[in-house]
C-alpha cells in the first residue's frame, strides 16, 4: 500500500516528545537517527495536519530559545510494502564486550547477549548513543560487584533491565511514570524471555530498598532532581549509572551527585552524550 515517510530534523533534547506525538497521529512505525527520525504513515493520514502539528512543534522550540529549530519534509511512496521497507532501517549492533541489540525479526548471534528489542513500539530501538554507554558502564561494573538486585529508572523500551537480567541480576526492576513504556518494556521482556522482570508503572519514589546497580537513562536536569532518591536506594557498595547528559551539562549533575554524597567513578563519552557512574561515598 501507498505511505507517507516524514523525515524530521530536530534536536536530541526533542525528540522522546516527537516521537509521542507522532505515535499519538497514527504513525505506523519510526525510525530515530543521529540527526533525524523518520516516521511512517498510511496514505489516509491528513498530510496537512500532521504539517500543521510540526510546524506548531517548530514554534514552541525557537521560542524556548534552541539555536536549531524542527525541520520536515514529506514524501508519498506509492504501492510497496512500508512494513518490509521500514524493516530495513534496523540492523543488529554490537555494544560493549558481549551484548547485540536486534530487532525480532533478525536472527539472533551466537556467543552474545542478545538483546531483542521491538522498535514499533515507540520508545527507540537502543541504537542511541546514551543507551550504549549505559550498556557499556553495567556491563563493566556487573563483573565487579553484587547482583543481587538492579534498578532501572525511566525504562522506556526495557532495554538496560532485560540486559541486567541476562547479565544475572537475580531481581530486575524496572519504573517508568508513561503506560506505554511499561506495556512496550513488558512486551520485550517476552522477546527476551525474561519474564521475571518487574516493571512497574511509577518511579523512584514509589519504591523500597536498595540495589547493587542502579540505571538511570533520562535527560540532565531530571537526574539532578533525582540524586537524593538514587542516594538513598543504592547499596552502600553498589553503583549508579547515569545517562541523558550532553557534553557540558555533566557539571552540574556531578555536583548534584555530590550533594547527595554520591561521588563521581567514572565519565564515558559516545558522541555528543556523557554518561556517568557513581558511588556512595
Amino acid at each position: 500500500m501507498p505511505y507517507y515517510e516524514f523525515t524530521i530534523a530536530v534536536a536530541d533534547r526533542f525528540k522522546d516528545h516527537l516521537i509521542k506525538k507522532l505515535t499519538d497521529s497514527g504513525c505506523l512505525g519510526v525510525i530515530e537517527q543521529d540527526e533525524a527520525v523518520i516516521a511512517y504513515f498510511p496514505d489516509a493520514v491528513d498530510v496537512k495536519t500532521i504539517a500543521n502539528d510540526l510546524s506548531l512543534m517548530n514554534a514552541l522550540i525557537e521560542k524556548s530559545g534552541e539555536a536549531n529549530g524542527l525541520t520536515f519534509r514529506h514524501r508519498l511512496i506509492p504501492d510497496q510494502d512500508w512494513n518490509e521497507s521500514w524493516k530495513k532501517g534496523f540492523v543488529p549492533i554490537d555494544v560493549g564486550e558481549r551484548f547485540t541489540i536486534l530487532p525480532p525479526w533478525k536472527e539472533e548471534k551466537i556467543g552474545r547477549i542478545n538483546l531483542i528489542i521491538d522498535p514499533a513500539m515507540a520508545f527507540g530501538t537502543g541504537h542511541h548513543e546514551t543507551t550504549r554507554s549505559c550498556l557499556v558502564l553495567m556491563e563493566k561494573y556487573a563483573a565487579q560487584g553484587g547482583k543481587e538486585s538492579f534498578l532501572d529508572v525511566g525504562t522506556g523500551t526495557g532495554i538496560l533491565a532485560i540486559a541486567a537480567a541476562k547479565l544475572g541480576y537475580a531481581r530486575v526492576i524496572g519504573v517508568d511514570t508513561d503506560v506505554l513504556a511499561v506495556d512496550a518494556a513488558r512486551k520485550n521482556a517476552e522477546l527476551n524471555h525474561t519474564e521475571g522482570i518487574e516493571i512497574r508503572e511509577g518511579s523512584i519514589a514509589n519504591l523500597n530498598g536498595t540495589y547493587d546497580l542502579i540505571a538511570a537513562n533520562i535527560i540532565s536536569g531530571v537526574l539532578i532532581l533525582l540524586a537524593p532518591a538514587l542516594a538513598l536506594h543504592v547499596k552502600p557498595a553498589g553503583i549508579v549509572v547515569l545517562s541523558g547528559i550532553l557534553f557540558g551539562q555533566e557539571e552540574e549533575v556531578i555536583d548534584a551527585m555530590n550533594m547527595a554524597d554520591l561521588k563521581l567513578l567514572e565519565q564515558y563519552q559516545d558522541g555528543k552524550w556523557i554518561s556517568l557512574a557513581v558511588a556512595r561515598r
